[in-house]
């Protein structure tokens, strides 16, 4: 992934992820038993699937950030199917909490770092961790049937992330195509599309 692939330009600009992170905490209260095995607009998750990679990529931003390289940090997000634990409703919330405290700290942003077993820049994994909040949310939302917005910086952040490159169109294989919509669609409906869902989407179908 090269780096002018994000708008991130060492600390000064660097984005406040606690917003995103606020807004899936603020979702899971809505998300009883009865959903857990809702589908969701990635394919090959419902939403306890769902969850549970939130977990995961929580802790897994939250140790690339500090810079604390181990196992959270180094294996694939598409190697094994999410497993969402019991205590869930407990540890979720306060993993994004943690993701967002740590990449307030200047030095998250710079140097090199790992995330899903790739080395990055740490302004580059910045980015991706915010688009992940950003886009997972938006599902998380879309599949429990609640409301989402994000505010204009960070879907300008995403959209940059997301934006095809003419070197490589496919993006390295790391997100499905871009889906078409109107050039004049919301700016929420574009950073969706060329996540590869469809921002029509819903439950049933």
């Amino acid at each position: 992934m090269d780096t002018h692939e994000t708008p991130v330009s060492g600390t000064a600009s660097a984005p406040d992820l606690g917003p995103a992170a606020r807004r899936i905490a603020g979702l899971l209260g809505a998300v009883d038993d009865a959903r857990l095995d809702a589908p969701t607009p990635c394919p090959d998750y419902a939403v306890r699937e769902l969850l549970g990679h939130l977990a995961m990529l929580a802790a897994a931003f939250r140790d690339a950030a500090r810079k604390d390289l181990g196992p959270s940090t180094a294996v694939a997000p598409d190697s094994t199917l999410p497993v969402l634990d019991d205590d869930w409703r407990e540890v979720l919330p306060r993993l994004l909490e943690e993701v967002a405290a740590a990449w307030r700290s200047p030095d998250a942003w710079t140097g090199m770092t790992r995330a899903g077993g790739v080395d990055l820049p740490g302004e580059v994994a910045g980015a991706v961790a915010l688009d992940e909040l950003v886009v997972h949310g938006w599902d998380l939302a879309r599949s429990t049937g609640q409301p989402y917005e994000a505010g204009e910086a960070e879907l300008r952040s995403c959209e940059a992330l997301l934006a095809p490159d003419e070197d490589d169109p496919d993006r390295g294989g790391i997100f499905g195509p871009p889906v078409a919509v109107p050039a004049d669609a919301p700016l929420l409906d574009r950073v969706i599309a060329l996540s590869g869902r469809r921002p029509d989407w819903r439950p049933e179908g």
